[in-house]
């Protein structure tokens, strides 16, 4: 199975009332919870892990995952309230103001012995889990029990308004990219992360330091990669109506991971050796993904019927 580790929060993204009037709506979110909801609507078994309520947010969280087939066996529930995100959108970027003090989301504890990782191809992490040090921890202690078995996928997916001391943040990203066998980000995410620094430049950083694939996605202009044996590949995005980019990043990632997975190249040595056309298809197909996401307000990421072709 693949499994996503970390956030699952309530967003309330913004539409408008009858009257025209600016409203929102709430929305099943967190990164790492629409990753797991992706790739379990493309038809992987796959399961979440982390902190989810037991408050009218959390049984909608714990509702919507379990309709989209995501397994919760291995998430904690609890009474602490729900993590609440509130978005707008600027310059067709979505900005966050989050809700997230003693919330169930930040008071996961990684129960350590109760996976088992020999079952699991695939482990996904970031977000917003690991900005605070607890979540980090955690994660960490996860990810150490899973590399032997299990591909480690990573996305920062950053949160700035949420980090209060920078140069420790950007160390503990680098921290985790050292670790992960497949990195994605957005390109507002390196940017934060990386400045100015070429997107090829730290590509190569990254694949000396042991990544197998590097990918950076950049909205309307597609999404480009890079891989030790296959070198530079990029994509183009597709065109469609856009209703708001939300979960589209995520919609990509799952997007990415299931492909991998359906062309048996999730694990480990396996991904090292994919071949350019199948990486091609999978960017193709994660790029797709996303772009059907983005027609629909919320994160809602496409099921396998919507898409209409296979990676």
């Amino acid at each position: 199975m693949l499994i996503a580790c970390g956030d699952a929060l309530i967003d309330f993204v913004p539409t408008r009332n009858a009257e025209g009037r600016e409203a929102v709506m709430p929305a099943v979110g967190g990164s790492c919870l629409n990753v797991a909801i992706g790739m379990a609507r493309l038809g992987a078994p796959t399961g979440f892990v982390g902190g989810i309520s037991t408050d009218l947010f959390g049984r909608m969280i714990a509702d919507h995952a379990t309709a989209s087939n995501v397994g919760l066996d291995l998430a904690t529930r609890s009474d602490h309230q729900t993590t609440l995100a509130f978005v707008r959108i600027v310059a067709g970027e979505s900005h966050y103001a989050f809700y997230d003090a003693e919330t169930a989301t930040r008071s996961w504890t990684y129960r350590r012995g109760t996976i088992s990782f020999d079952k699991v191809e695939a482990v996904h992490v970031g977000s917003t889990t690991l900005v605070n040090d607890k979540g980090a921890a955690e994660t960490k202690a996860l990810i150490a029990d899973a590399r032997a078995s299990s591909t480690i996928s990573f996305d920062p997916n950053c949160r700035p308004n949420l980090v209060k001391d920078k140069p420790a943040y950007l160390a503990r990203m680098a921290e985790f990219a050292g670790g992960a066998d497949l990195i994605k980000m957005s390109d507002v995410d390196f940017t934060y992360l990386f400045g100015d620094e070429p997107y090829q430049q730290r590509a190569s950083t990254l694949l000396e330091q042991g990544t197998s694939l590097v990918v950076i996605t950049r909205g309307n202009n597609g999404a480009v990669a890079w891989h030790g044996a296959t070198g530079q590949i990029e994509v183009q995005a597709p065109k469609v109506e856009v209703a708001d980019t939300i979960g589209a990043g995520d919609s990509f990632q799952a997007a990415l991971l299931f492909a991998l997975y359906k062309q048996g190249r999730i694990a480990r040595q396996r991904l090292k050796d994919i071949n350019a056309d199948e990486l091609r298809r999978a960017l193709s197909f994660a790029a797709n993904c996303a772009g059907l996401t983005c027609t629909r307000p919320g994160a809602d990421p496409p099921w396998s019927h919507e898409i209409g072709w296979s990676p």
